[in-house]
């Protein structure tokens, strides 16, 4: 029995229409909340042996095609107001990264890196998330979080040890709303550097095909801020270049041929087809170079039942 809401609780709703892979079976529960206050009411009336699992929008993320043995939690409107307060930038964590970015530089403040990042602010924030050289971890100031108990809590960014793609938030809490600290910069000149990083990204990725954004990490050590020693750093693409996987495919999952990083529902693909080929692509490169790359895209659900 779940608790009563004033958003909406729905039961074995599909969640393939809510990744950008567009695969994946249904959730036990999906509860978009009405507001905060809802979402407390709600989580702290939930039976605590019921999973919780916080989505955003889905562009980083594989839900497996059995679904997910969970109360699936989405914020929406409610959830997705920027605001300015000096050098701060606060946005709801349903806010996209790329609109934060651009209220933030009508208002000649410097969250640039934001732009070309898929997703809301809430997983950016999860995942530590960057780009050209700027990471969630160099502007985070603190988080707004409701607990798998139902309390609103604060959090310092120290307190969440951001690392390369990762966050220590407890399992089950919900982001709601994340502070930023940002530079000033000129409007038009925020808007022009925004602009070229598009058409950088848009040159080198598949942009306009169904992907998760980058399918493994880079083989790299990385500080706790997130940073990479470019000057060491190896390529996840070059290390699946060298093992023949460019292109490679699997049922309708598919390696790009433009990026190799990029793993793409190229027509009709299965979660499986996408897991598999991923795996497939980390055993080559294990083969042929000793490495062990590590996904990005986060996996999560269980297999179908009426896999073969």
């Amino acid at each position: 029995m779940m608790p009563p809401v004033r958003g909406t609780l729905t039961p074995g709703r599909p969640l393939a229409d809510l990744t950008w892979l567009r695969v994946g079976g249904p959730a036990d529960w999906l509860f978009q909340p009405a507001d905060e206050d809802d979402l407390r009411a709600f989580l702290a009336a939930l039976d605590p042996a019921v999973p919780v699992f916080p989505m955003g929008v889905g562009s980083n993320l594989i839900v497996r095609d059995g679904g997910l043995r969970a109360v699936v939690i989405r914020l929406g409107r409610g959830f997705n107001a920027i605001r300015l307060e000096g050098d701060r930038v606060i946005a709801g964590a349903a806010a996209l990264d790329a609109h934060v970015a651009r209220r933030a530089a009508e208002a000649g403040r410097d969250l640039t890196f934001l732009r070309t990042i898929p997703g809301s602010v809430g997983g950016a924030v999860r995942m530590n998330a960057g780009c050209y050289g700027s990471y969630v971890a160099d502007h985070l100031v603190e988080v707004r979080a409701v607990t798998r108990a139902g309390e609103s809590v604060v959090i310092p960014a120290a307190d969440l040890h951001l690392a390369y793609r990762q966050s220590n938030l407890p399992e089950g809490w919900v982001i709601t709303e994340a502070t930023f600290r940002t530079a000033a910069g000129d409007p038009a000149d925020l808007e022009r550097r925004m602009q070229e990083q598009i058409a950088k990204r848009d040159a080198s990725q598949p942009t306009k095909e169904r992907s998760a954004g980058s399918t493994f990490r880079n083989p790299a050590g990385y500080s706790s801020t997130g940073r990479a020693d470019d000057s060491h750093e190896l390529k996840a693409w070059a290390v699946i270049d060298a093992a023949g996987m460019r292109g490679a495919r699997r049922g309708g999952a598919q390696m790009s041929e433009m990026h190799s990083n990029f793993l793409i529902n190229a027509g009709g693909a299965t979660a499986a087809d996408l897991e598999e080929l991923g795996e497939e692509v980390r055993k080559r490169v294990f083969e042929t170079s000793g490495i062990r790359l590590q996904w990005e895209i986060m996996r999560v659900g269980e297999p179908s039942v009426n896999k073969e």
